[in-house]
């Protein structure tokens, strides 16, 4: 958007989390105008249960207490995900936790899942009166006593709300959640959240699907246990994938040492790999959302040729602007258009040997 060209100068001489504030304000008050994209039918997504206008979506992170999803909505996202959401509300890590490798077009975060809790987000969810699919991702306390039970308590307050759930459990700023992927704890989280997603399909006449988010920095082995255990559970799908810890390659030396996930562009090959691994672990029936360094038509459209379904964005946006997935969905249209295809899934797993033998270094 022009306004964006011209506002982030002075947006980047902000602190980010400042400068990320200013853009909610900015959307509740309407200041950022909505992108009129004509429907095109050939971006139409079905996956576990859901149609999706088109395939690209806002990742969690961005409206963490679900202030803004119809504003987001408007500009062009075919969905949007709200949270991390605690049972409790939090307030993460000190400041400063946000840190801008502009060179790099990337982000290192430290939050640590601040939000305002179940309530106040359940209150803002309960009275959005727009369509559009809103997904809920649900996280754990840092001081709980029982991580599992906080996921469970997720899907009990947000089932007769959340389109889909992702069960984030890949953040690496709240100390001992990545454990939760270790097989043994995996079996377990999963059967706990599955069975209260069950109980809740009688109750609101609906089951909810259920995603799970994972990291980039798994071993090959972490990735076996992970589709082990994913395909001997009824999960509706992967979300691949959260920050790294990984530095490699970056220009920006002076942040790099910063502690927190990694996002933005020097995400993009190193999720990617990953997602093709995982893609050719669990076969092509099980749905995966790719996210990580998706900056233009082209990188979301090298997400699908690696397995994905549909995409997620968030950091690249911060370098951007508002109106990247406007971008993202005229760009996917006008490729299609130039290539004579019919629909965005005919380019699914076209690239996925290439992407499942790059080289992933720390």
């Amino acid at each position: 958007m022009p306004l964006f060209d011209l506002a982030r100068n002075a947006l980047f001489a902000l602190d980010p989390e400042t400068a990320h504030g200013l853009s909610i304000a900015a959307l509740k008050s309407g200041l950022v105008p909505a992108c009129r994209l004509a429907p095109d039918a050939r971006l139409q997504v079905k996956v576990a249960g859901l149609s999706f206008p088109n395939p690209v979506g806002l990742a969690a992170g961005y409206d963490k207490n679900a202030e803004v999803p119809a504003p987001i909505l408007r500009l062009g996202f075919g969905f949007t995900e709200v949270g991390t959401l605690t049972p409790k509300p939090q307030a993460g890590n000190p400041r400063p936790r946000i840190f801008r490798l502009v060179e790099d077009e990337g982000i290192i975060n430290r939050l640590g899942f601040n939000n305002e809790g179940h309530a106040a987000a359940h209150a803002r969810l309960s009275a959005l009166r727009s369509g559009g699919i809103v997904g809920v991702n649900i996280g754990a306390n840092k001081d709980s006593a029982d991580r599992i039970a906080d996921y469970v308590a997720g899907i009990h307050r947000f089932a007769a709300l959340a389109a889909y759930f992702t069960v984030n459990i890949s953040s690496p700023n709240t100390p001992g959640l990545r454990d939760l992927q270790a097989r043994e704890s995996l079996a377990a989280l999963l059967t706990a959240v599955l069975a209260a997603r069950d109980e809740e399909a009688v109750r609101i006449g609906r089951s909810v699907p259920v995603f799970l988010k994972i990291a980039p920095d798994l071993t090959e082995e972490g990735m076996d246990d992970i589709a082990d255990e994913v395909l001997s559970h009824a999960l509706d799908g992967l979300i691949v994938s959260n920050t790294t810890l990984a530095r490699t390659g970056l220009k920006t030396v002076a942040l790099a040492g910063e502690a927190g996930g990694l996002s933005g562009t020097p995400l993009f090959a190193r999720s990617t790999a990953v997602l093709a691994r995982m893609r050719k672990r669990i076969g092509e029936g099980l749905p995966i959302i790719a996210a990580g360094g998706v900056s233009s038509a082209e990188t979301a459209l090298e997400k699908i040729r690696a397995g994905a379904d549909l995409v997620q964005v968030y950091s690249c946006m911060v370098y951007r602007g508002p109106g990247l997935a406007a971008d993202i969905v005229r760009g996917l249209s006008a490729e299609m258009q130039r290539s004579g295809v019919q629909s965005i899934g005919e380019y699914k797993s076209s690239n996925l040997e290439k992407w499942a033998a790059y080289t992933l270094s720390i």
